[in-house]
This record gives C-alpha cells, sequence and structure tokens, in this order.
C-alpha cells in the first residue's frame, strides 16, 4: 500500500488544480478547432471558386491559382475533393474550351486552302471527269492524306487537386494540440482524484 503521508501530500497539490476548468477549457479549444476547420474549408472553397471566375474572364489565372494553392498547402482541412467525389475539383474549363475552339478553327482554316488545292490537284487529274466522276474520291483522299488533323488537347494538364496537410500551425491546428493536452490533463486528474481518494479511504 503506498505510504497514506506521501499520497496525502500529492492529493493537496493537485487540489488546486480544478478537473472542470480543464473540461472546460478543453470544450473551448475543440469548439474554436471546429470553427477554424470549417473556416480553412470556407475559404478554400472561395478562392477555388476566384479561379473558376478568373478562368470564366479569360484573366490571370496562375496568380488566382497560386493563392488557392498555397492556402491549401498550408492549412488542414482545406482539401476540396473530400466527400464530392470529384477526381479534380479545380479545373480551367473555359481555358480549356478555348484552346479547343482556338486549335479546330486552326484546323478548319488549313483545311479551307487544303480542299482548294484538292480541287484544283484533281482537275488536272482528272480533266475530262464531271463532278459526279472519280473527281469526289480523289477529293476526299487528297484532304485525308494532306488535310490537317486536330491536335489533341490533353485535359488533364488543366484539371488539379490541391492536398492540404494532416495538421498545420494555423488557429486550427493549435486548437487541436490544446484541446487534446486540456483532454488528457483533465482525464489524468480525474483518475488521480479518484485513485487517490480510494487509497485514503482505504482501511
Amino acid at each position: 500500500m503506498a505510504n497514506k503521508q506521501y499520497l496525502r501530500h500529492v492529493w493537496k497539490t493537485l487540489k488546486p488544480i480544478n478537473e472542470w476548468l480543464l473540461l472546460a477549457l478543453f470544450v473551448v479549444f475543440a469548439l474554436i478547432a471546429a470553427f477554424a476547420l470549417r473556416q480553412n474549408n470556407l475559404l478554400a472553397i472561395e478562392l477555388r471558386d476566384q479561379v473558376s471566375e478568373v478562368d470564366k474572364q479569360n484573366g490571370d489565372v496562375e496568380v488566382a491559382l497560386r493563392n488557392l494553392r498555397a492556402h491549401v498547402y498550408t492549412h488542414m482541412n482545406a482539401n476540396l475533393s473530400s466527400g464530392t467525389g470529384i477526381q479534380y475539383p479545380v479545373q480551367l474549363k473555359y481555358r480549356y474550351e478555348r484552346l479547343v475552339a482556338a486549335e479546330k478553327k486552326r484546323v478548319d482554316s488549313a483545311n479551307g486552302s487544303i480542299y482548294t488545292k484538292a480541287q484544283k490537284y484533281c482537275e488536272r487529274k482528272f480533266p475530262a471527269s464531271s463532278s459526279g466522276g472519280p473527281r469526289v474520291p480523289c477529293i476526299a483522299e487528297y484532304v485525308t492524306k494532306n488535310g490537317e488533323k486536330q491536335k489533341n488537347i490533353p485535359d488533364d494538364l488543366y484539371k488539379f487537386d490541391f492536398v492540404s496537410p494532416v495538421w498545420s500551425p494555423d488557429l486550427a491546428g493549435f486548437s487541436i494540440l490544446l484541446s487534446g493536452l486540456f483532454l488528457v490533463l483533465f482525464l489524468l486528474r480525474f483518475a488521480m482524484d479518484r485513485w487517490l481518494s480510494y487509497e485514503l479511504n482505504e482501511d
């Protein structure tokens, strides 16, 4: 059995530490952590929407992306794909569509002159042919062989998914640490109080 006198000294030392104050501090910092985590996520969503808007207006998406990336990489719970099922929650949809349209326009313009060349070539090759004769397949073959092909633009280059850290040194991160610390202190204080009470009251 532990020395009763020593245990009384320990109990006397622990008594000024209010266990309910420790529990209250745990609850306060847990609430602050929940609020801060929510704010981290809301700001990430706001920055993502800014990226989409700048992309739509054909503005400087690099700056908007950099701001979003910096926030997500330095704040916990700033992931954008959490629970959405979307693999790439940040997409430069409008920039990609503009590039595809520009490529189609380039190909159409180039093939317009190719078609003219094909007509002249086939007229020389089949001078006696009517419009329904061998000129038609000749023109089609010439365009297929010499015409411009639309280049594939990989859409993956315009899709992003930034991953936030498990813990970050911000309001949310420090609040979680403090709430965890006060919870551990409360449990230790509670357990020690009950154990000392049992030991000192034991005959």
